[in-house]
């Protein structure tokens, strides 16, 4: 018989966990959550059990010493089969999904499904992306709070729904399921209650287990590195990146992960609304200067993507085809689609610009004349969310219209009083704070920056 106790004096110790013992601790953490919302199971008398205080232990165990790469793969397979899972089989197609660690105004998700549906659609082989994304909090912003701004658009699909709009439409975007890896939001909550949610080991098996559990072939990670990523460091988003793409590899999934800068917003706006307001614009064919790099972004992830699918024959043609279908419309006719499919009114999409109806305002220019040189990114980030954009707790409502716009991208020369951001939130109330927070993170220089390239390093199987 297994022991609790037993895992955490291993663990603690520095020793590797075997794979029988992971597969019990997930057993058992599954039905601690179980028992937690009222739902107790029939248990095993041999089978493992685990208290609150001894999961906090050894998730503290495991951000103190760390895993394996096997124990971590065998973590993630734990997790990933802990519930119910996709079986794509039957699609007949190369299914395969982007993943970022997260961002400010990070909205390419919006653009990448669509055009990979586009793809799929125009020419073979054919391709299916069942996107499951997530919502904001901290500083980042969430996939589903932006689809959730459509009227009517269902991100709660049951998994029979799930599949039959991906069999429709080539892509769906959804939310967790109770059902989906529960095993990672018992974890979850519980690295966010005991102070281990930074160990890269606990943060590569929630994001692996969600993403391979819809039976990818395929899979590109976003990581991010710069004063708003998720990750301190370029070096420890770099050890991250490795420990994904090694764990997806090991489980059959090829994988490929891009570090990408984020130090400032990317795109032209950050909020809810916005951020779909300004991928519908693009897909329709109307490109903003200051929406380049988000469309940049966009198309090197998803030029990945079709790579791996055979769709084309490098990354670089892959990035040229997704431009092709974003400038085409046949990106846009694969968005309205599937914001059909989920139960989404498409009306809005004639004017989107005239949907954003905030109730209050303010701009907030530059103080002096020179070039954009630098700002806090996740500051940036804290500040929409306080406009109210965004949640400091699971479960808090988050507004349609709150958000920013940026002016200015780092390096552009400004002039004294030339406008850098405007704010936008639904409460004059709440502008203050994040307009003092913008206004001190800008720095204004007498020369422009030295900048890098967005795309900064691909990480891949050797």
């Amino acid at each position: 018989m297994i022991h609790a106790i037993d895992l955490i004096l291993k663990k603690r110790d520095g020793r590797e966990l075997t794979t029988a013992e992971i597969e019990a601790l997930v057993q058992a953490v599954v039905r601690y959550g179980e028992e937690r919302l009222g739902h107790p199971a029939e248990v095993d008398a041999a089978a493992t059990r685990i208290t609150e205080a001894q999961l906090g232990s050894l998730l503290m165990s495991i951000f103190e010493r760390g895993l394996s790469l096997r124990e971590t793969a065998d973590l993630t397979r734990a997790m990933r089969f802990s519930g119910e899972v996709f079986d794509c089989s039957a699609l007949g197609a190369f299914t395969v999904d982007k993943h970022s660690t997260g961002g400010v105004g990070d909205k390419s998700s919006l653009l990448i499904a669509p055009t990979l549906a586009a793809a799929g659609v125009e020419g073979a082989p054919k391709i299916a992306v069942p996107m499951i994304s997530g919502r904001s909090l901290g500083h980042t912003g969430g996939t589903l709070d932006k689809l959730e701004t459509i009227p009517g658009f269902d991100t709660q699909l049951s998994l029979p729904r799930t599949m039959e709009v991906l069999r429709t439409c080539q892509a769906v975007l959804v939310g967790q399921t109770p059902a989906l890896v529960p095993a990672d939001r018992i974890l979850y909550a519980m690295r966010d209650h005991t102070g281990t949610v930074e160990s890269p080991f606990l943060i590569t098996a929630s994001i692996m287990s969600k993403k391979l559990a819809e039976d990818l072939n395929g899979l590109v990670l976003d990581v991010k590195v710069g004063s708003g990523a998720f990750m301190p460091t370029y070096e420890r988003s770099k050890f991250l990146a490795e420990l994904m793409v090694s764990t997806g590899e090991a489980s059959g999934t090829r994988t490929v992960a891009l570090l990408t800068a984020m130090d400032e917003p990317l795109g032209r706006y950050a909020g809810n609304w916005l951020e779909v307001q300004e991928c519908v614009e693009i897909m329709q064919g109307r490109r903003h200067a200051l929406s380049a790099g988000l469309i940049e972004l966009s198309n090197a992830l998803s030029g990945w993507m079709l790579f791996l699918a055979g769709r084309a024959g490098s990354a670089e043609a892959g990035a040229e085809l997704a431009d092709e279908l974003l400038r085409s419309g046949a990106a846009y006719g694969a968005w309205l689609r599937t914001v059909e499919a989920q139960g989404g009114d498409t009306r809005i999409f004639d004017d989107p610009a005239a949907f954003h109806r905030p109730k209050a305002q303010r701009v907030l220019t530059a103080p002096r004349a020179g070039y954009l040189a630098g700002m806090d990114c996740k500051q940036v980030g804290w500040a929409v969310q306080r406009l109210g954009a965004g949640r400091s707790r699971p479960g808090d409502a988050v507004s349609a219209h709150a958000g920013l716009e940026s002016h200015a991208k780092l390096g552009d020369r400004l002039e004294a009083g030339q406008p850098v951001f405007t704010l936008f939130t639904e409460d004059e109330a709440l502008l203050a704070e994040p307009y003092a927070m913008l206004a001190e993170t800008i720095e204004i220089a007498p020369e422009p920056p030295l900048l890098g390239p967005l795309v900064r390093e691909v990480v891949r199987r050797v």
